[in-house]
């Protein structure tokens, strides 16, 4: 990334702000900083940051002085006026004298209230939305070099779960296997695991199961569920495994779970709305009688964080278009017994859907 990328986010971001109404972006310490210019702050305490973008303006970011020679070192700091302010002095006050008194402004989600509320007091005329209800798309077209990025996370989260299906699972704790897994993704290029869900035998019917101390027993069925970020863009796969042979039953619901799965990625491509591909992967399920066991929405969006829009739900009508990466996710849960899930990262290109995860989808039998 250069700053001449970061220049053309803010550019972007700006333009979006005046298409939706708004006098500009607030964006304090989280994601959204980091895509938009790429300073991640020291620490995150009470000091104020805030990015603030117009449109048709320069952007500029207001950072404590104390951390200011890191914000100069930004990347996107060049495409910036980047200021300091000194302990004792009124961030909000300052903040205040480059925004509009009347204006309307998106404000990142990971906004503490507290420096939302000083900036109220500050500026009490003007309103402010949350950026996921007014700009909920902001991020999620990404660009080739962004692509490349979730293609390479999803190749380490491939390779961590080839590895892993070599592991012993019977007679081991569930969180014993989770460490494997968080080994494996960082000695294939993670920085951070974000979540290592083990649900063995009925566990695997809760879809966030925490891996706990449950011992793993002949006859599970297992859901893996992981993920992470590598070079600052996400990874998130789940397949799930066998511990030795399974049942005709487990084998038919893991097949049709597989068969929802692969309806909603043949529906990818440009315009389809986002309800439409879960309404695929629903239908499969619920023909085969297990509707009411699908508990959750088919896939999220995922960029610089492993959870972001779209949104694969009922209700989002949200078309896609080229350069949007999410997860296509079905799932079977059968309370007291066994949990099904198999989910891949998917981009949407101009002639359809593109696969960012290659393993196997067919049951593994792990011992």
């Amino acid at each position: 990334m250069t700053h001449e990328d970061y220049e053309r986010r803010l550019e972007r971001a700006g333009r979006a702000a005046a298409v939706a109404g708004l006098a500009g972006l607030l964006v304090t310490p989280g994601p959204d900083l980091v895509w938009l210019c790429g300073y991640r702050p020291p620490a995150v305490t009470e000091r104020l940051t805030a990015l603030l973008i117009e449109p048709g303006r320069r952007s500029r970011l207001l950072v404590p002085v104390l951390e200011q020679p890191d914000a100069e070192h930004a990347v996107g700091a060049a495409a910036l006026d980047v200021s300091g302010w000194s302990d004792g002095a009124d961030p909000y006050a300052e903040l205040a004298e480059w925004m509009r008194p009347e204006g309307r402004y998106g404000v990142s989600d990971a906004t503490w209230a507290l420096h939302l509320l000083g900036l109220q007091r500050s500026l009490p005329g003007a309103a402010y939305a949350a950026l996921t209800e007014v700009l909920p798309m902001l991020r999620a077209v990404k660009d080739a070099h962004e692509v490349a990025l979730l293609a390479a996370a999803g190749a380490a989260a491939d390779a961590t779960y080839e590895k892993v299906l070599g592991v012993r699972f019977e007679g081991r704790r569930e969180s014993e296997v989770a460490a494997d897994l968080t080994r494996l993704l960082i000695e294939h290029g993670h920085s951070q695991v974000d979540f290592t869900v083990v649900g063995s035998g009925p566990n695997g019917a809760n879809p966030h199961h925490e891996a706990g101390e449950r011992v793993i027993e002949d006859g599970d069925m297992v859901v893996l569920d992981f993920g992470g970020l590598k070079d600052g863009y996400g990874s998130d796969t789940s397949r799930t495994v066998h511990v030795g042979e399974p049942s005709a039953e487990e084998r038919k619901v893991h097949d049709i779970v597989r068969e929802a799965q692969q309806a909603a990625f043949e529906a990818v491509r440009p315009g389809i709305a986002c309800q439409d591909v879960d309404r695929v992967a629903r239908r499969v399920i619920k023909a085969a009688g297990y509707g009411e066991y699908f508990i959750h929405r088919t896939g999220h969006g995922i960029g610089v964080t492993t959870h972001e829009p779209p949104y694969l739900v009922e209700g989002e009508h949200l078309p896609l278009v080229p350069g949007m990466c999410f997860s296509i996710e079905p799932g079977i849960y059968l309370p007291g017994r066994f949990g099904v899930r198999i989910e891949d990262i998917v981009t949407c290109t101009e002639s359809g859907g593109r696969r960012l995860n290659e393993t196997a989808r067919e049951m593994a039998v792990v011992r």
